[in-house]
């Protein structure tokens, strides 16, 4: 764990090199018989020896017998198979009168091996590094004069050094040039330590994976590799990817397997903050590091803008946190001397961070905080619990509705010592210790209890019922259980007892509860697979639940849209059930965010007869499934899994032809290919040009005095190499930024006729130093360029979602416009229709007036018939209306029938009062007609029938 004082950023960067020699590499190996092979190399957890496995045989090597290392491709055995475009990612330890000679993946892995081996060696191996590094400060001073602590040369940049080497070859002066040495520029404890930590730029898929047997007790000092899964997590911003959630399918974004956490530093990890869409890591070192979606500052990083990978938060580089905790729009952090921070809630200011104008926590040392969406809660050491945010509901416990911009302590539990604390979107939950005083024995103890408030909708108060509640109040179906840990979901809370067992209560939504058979009204058991398994640790996100037990295995249910639950597909779970992937893995502890899951697992070195299987199918090799390592990162694989080649694989052989390279590494050679950025790149001087330059600036320099470069927050004596800023702590001071030539001093790298330049303090003033002053442009340039290269990054990710958004646009505009089309035809067509009904009905009207005309004179002025005419052409304009016609064509009136076509309806039909019978006049028009007493006809109705087109 980490110390209580930090550590110098020059020490804490030989700390990452050496946690990354820990985890191991697969390097290039040459031999003195044989082709360059690849080896499983990493350093033995004494520091004292650095283990590889040939074949089937571990090999050891005791750094207390090398003797120097030599950067660059120097040795008898490298001329064997000479590979000069490897050059800087080579370098050979001499030991005796023999030569270890490795080639590493890139130029940054170089760098790391370099510094971490030459500090190890440099110091022997009496006594531990990190205890050896806070006492004999004397092995960093070139002088016990010096004020501030200096870079020995056994400390020289492997860069500087390469590039010297390089130029040696190819320069007519080097022999000149190897006579005079550059002085060594002292180390500034107090620069910025971000260009520092960029250096470190190291894949943890290059590392070795571990597969964890037994318990996980005896490797306290062991390193911690996270591995992540859930929403954004495959080609979301969260998992390194550059879409934001939502730009892609939720298939292309989500990860439904756990994967390893891709990361540019060596990080090791002791603890995770999950968020909404972003994630917050801490170190065992104390150090702090976001990364994410941007959102209102919860990053900390100062700047609105997204963050592919954890970097570094430089506020908080002079302090050691201890744990953190993320909410949806804001991030906490407590450090060991219990002090609070807080940052973000830019976007909705609810008063969720607690910096009111009356904030005081003078004398309060914070030991637990929790964030909910909307509010924050804390636990202080002497068991306090303080809330602050949005107070909706009740969810504050401060018997009102009200909100709170400042931490305003509980009054309901105060006199209780309350121990946890977890916030839900609306409600809240604690553990507090209870007093039990038994009169019979006159003993007293004390055990958890739950309490919960806030709002009930859901029954995620565990007090069977809805109602909300305004105060805290003791959950007493647990009144007989010992809790000890609480965790909260959106409507749903999940308690831990001492015994391990696991309750939970609230929303049945999605199986959250774990119980099918639960109503969720109040706390109940959570069984089935995890029945006879003692419980750990849990967490909780949105809508599921991980658990971890203490045989390591962890168990997950809940929603499972967005892959949260790691069994690589997005259905629901409502039991617990074991992630198969995580099951060879030696799981520490578990953290859920709103819709992913992470967990941090113990490092394991796998010796090389371990690799019995494929490293991505998990298949076993035999005779016909033969072994491959991939070409970039020096796995092993199938022949299947590397299928694909790739001719910029990092460890190839010829950069003119493609090599073999498992799948994730293709995709992550693609996807570098298709978003490298062209850098401006600084024109290198030779040294002859570099000395004019600088006899010519000194010129300006006392012309000009009152004029003052650019200060630049990184400056580095490293060459712009590969354009990436280098380790901190290797880095002149701000205060003797100035560089002379000394010729008196030497050191040696390999042969004794073999001369490079070191560095060495020099006294001479700022003023007088051009070298330096051009130094300060150039990583002033290399700064800016670097803040260019991200905001160019973030602007083409910006313009693909702008693209996507523009594509969906149209796509939705087409579909509009093909509708509209469809439904003006439509309209256009019923208006015709509509038409030429209104033309039928004025037809058969005329017909029909025509027709009663016709009648015999004596009921010409019958006052009865115009009403029966008007009323058949109503009854017949209602029918057409309804029917819309039916795209029936009625042919105009052909001449009137013959009357003599006499049907009757259903048959002859007589009548006591009145004989009636139908005449037909036309086909479809029936007119019905009666006689009269008198010898007359009377028109009684007229009906019509409708006839098929082949029948008129």
């Amino acid at each position: 764990m980490a110390d209580p004082q930090k550590t110098a950023p020059g020490e804490r960067n030989i700390e990452q090199a050496i946690t990354s020699l820990k985890k191991g590499s697969y390097l290039l190996k040459y031999g003195r018989r044989g082709k360059p092979k690849f080896c499983p190399f990493r350093l033995s957890n004494d520091e004292s020896l650095l283990l590889w496995y040939s074949g089937k045989e571990e090999k050891q090597l005791k750094l207390s017998t090398v003797s120097r290392i030599i950067p660059g491709q120097r040795t008898a055995t490298f001329q064997r198979y000479p590979r000069p475009e490897k050059e800087y990612q080579s370098f050979s330890l001499i030991y005796n009168d023999r030569s270890l000679d490795l080639i590493c993946k890139d130029k940054d892995e170089a760098e790391i091996w370099f510094v971490g081996l030459k500090a190890l060696v440099t110091r022997g191996n009496n006594c531990k590094w990190r205890l050896e590094s806070r006492t004999d400060d004397s092995l960093y001073y070139d002088s016990p004069n010096s004020g501030t602590r200096r870079s020995t040369p056994s400390f020289s940049a492997f860069s500087e050094i390469i590039s010297y080497t390089a130029a040696s070859k190819s320069s007519s002066q080097a022999e000149s040039l190897a006579n005079s040495s550059l002085s060594s520029g002292s180390v500034d404890n107090s620069s910025n330590r971000n260009s520092a930590s960029e250096a470190f730029r190291v894949s943890l898929s290059s590392a070795v994976s571990s597969s964890s047997q037994g318990s996980y007790h005896e490797d306290f000092d062991s390193i911690g590799d996270v591995f992540i899964w859930g929403e954004g997590i495959a080609d979301g911003i969260l998992g390194g990817g550059v879409h934001r959630v939502g730009a892609l399918s939720s298939s292309e974004m989500d990860a439904f397997l756990p994967k390893a956490l891709e990361s540019k530093l060596v990080l090791d990890v002791h603890s995770i903050g999950c968020g909404y869409r972003h994630a917050v890591i801490v170190t065992k070192q104390g150090d702090i590091f976001s990364w994410g979606e941007e959102s209102g500052g919860r990053l900390g990083h100062g700047v609105e803008m997204d963050v592919f990978h954890p970097k570094l938060i430089d506020t908080l580089g002079g302090v050691n946190i201890e744990l953190v905790a993320c909410g949806e729009y804001h991030t906490c952090a407590v450090t060991y001397s219990g002090d609070l921070y807080t940052w973000g809630d830019g976007t909705h200011n609810s008063g969720m961070l607690g910096h009111g104008n009356e904030c005081n926590l003078a004398g309060i040392r914070v030991s637990y905080v929790s964030c909910g969406p909307w509010h924050t809660a804390i636990v202080t050491s002497a068991g306090q619990l303080f809330t602050f945010g949005d107070g909706t509901f009740g969810a504050l416990g401060h018997g009102d509705l009200s909100s709170a911009n400042i931490p305003r302590e509980v009054e309901t539990l105060k006199g209780l010592r309350t121990t946890r604390v977890a916030c839900g979107v609306w409600h809240t939950a604690a553990v507090v210790e209870v007093v039990n005083e038994s009169v019979e024995s006159s003993t007293r103890s004390s055990n958890g209890r739950l309490f919960t408030w806030g709002d009930g909708d859901k029954s995620q108060l565990g007090h069977a019922d809805r109602e909300p509640r305004l105060v805290p109040e003791c959950v007493n179906a647990l009144s007989t259980e010992n809790i000890c840990r609480v965790a909260c979901g959106h409507s749903l809370t999940i308690a831990l007892t001492t015994s391990g067992l696991v309750y939970t209560m609230g929303s049945t939504a999605h199986g959250q509860l774990g119980c099918p058979a639960s109503d969720g009204k109040v706390p109940t058991r959570v069984g089935d697979k995890i029945a006879d398994s003692f419980v750990e640790d849990i967490a909780c996100g949105s809508y599921h639940v991980a658990v971890l037990t203490s045989k390591a295995e962890v168990y997950t249910w809940g929603k499972g849209l967005n892959g949260q639950l790691g069994h690589g597909d997005s259905d629901h779970r409502n039991k617990p059930a074991l992630v198969e992937f995580l099951k060879d893995k030696q799981v520490k502890s578990v953290f859920c965010g709103s819709n992913f899951t992470a967990v941090v697992c113990l490092h394991k070195w796998i010796p090389s007869v371990d690799h019995s299987t494929c490293v991505g199918c998990r298949n076993p090799f035999n005779f016909r499934r033969k072994r491959h390592n991939c070409y970039n990162c020096g796995l092993v694989f199938c022949k299947s899994c590397t299928s694909k080649k790739s001719i910029k694989a990092s460890l190839a052989p010829s950069s003119n032809k493609p090599y073999r390279v498992c799948d994730d590494c293709y995709l992550k050679l693609k996807k570098a290919a298709a978003e490298s950025v062209p850098s401006v790149q600084t024109p290198s001087l030779r040294s002859g040009t570099l000395l004019r330059l600088a006899s010519f600036g000194s010129i300006i320099q006392t012309e000009s005095s009152q004029s003052k470069l650019p200060d630049s927050q990184d400056s580095h004596l490293f060459p712009a190499l590969n354009g990436k800023p280098l380790m901190r702590g290797f880095a002149p001071s701000k205060s003797s930024n100035s560089l002379s030539i000394d010729s008196k001093k030497h050191l040696s790298v390999s042969e004794p006729s073999a001369r490079i330049s070191c560095q060495s303090t020099s006294s001479v003033s700022s003023k007088s130093s051009p070298r330096q002053s051009y130094e300060d442009i150039n990583d002033h340039l290399k700064h800016r360029n670097d803040i260019l290269s991200q905001e160019v990054i973030s602007l083409r990710t910006q313009v693909e979602d702008l693209t996507h958004k523009s594509k969906s646009l149209e796509a939705e505009l087409e579909r509009t416009s093909k509708q509209l089309k469809e439904v003006t035809a439509v309209a256009a067509d019923e208006a015709g229709k509509c038409k030429s009904a209104k033309e039928i009905i004025k037809s058969l009207t005329a017909q029909l007036k025509e027709m009663v005309e016709r009648l015999p004179e004596g009921h010409n002025t019958d006052s009865s018939t115009e009403p029966y005419a008007e009323n058949s052409s109503s009854i017949l304009h209602h029918s057409l209306d309804e029917s819309h016609i039916r795209n029936t064509v009625i042919p105009k009136n052909e001449g009137s029938s013959n009357v003599s076509n006499l049907i009757l309806a259903n048959g002859a039909k007589t009548q006591s009062v009145k004989a009636e019978w139908v005449v037909q006049d036309e086909p479809g028009v029936y007119v019905s007609l009666s006689s009269q007493p008198g010898g007359g006809n009377e028109l009684r109705r007229v009906r019509f029938r409708y006839l098929p087109f082949a029948i008129l």
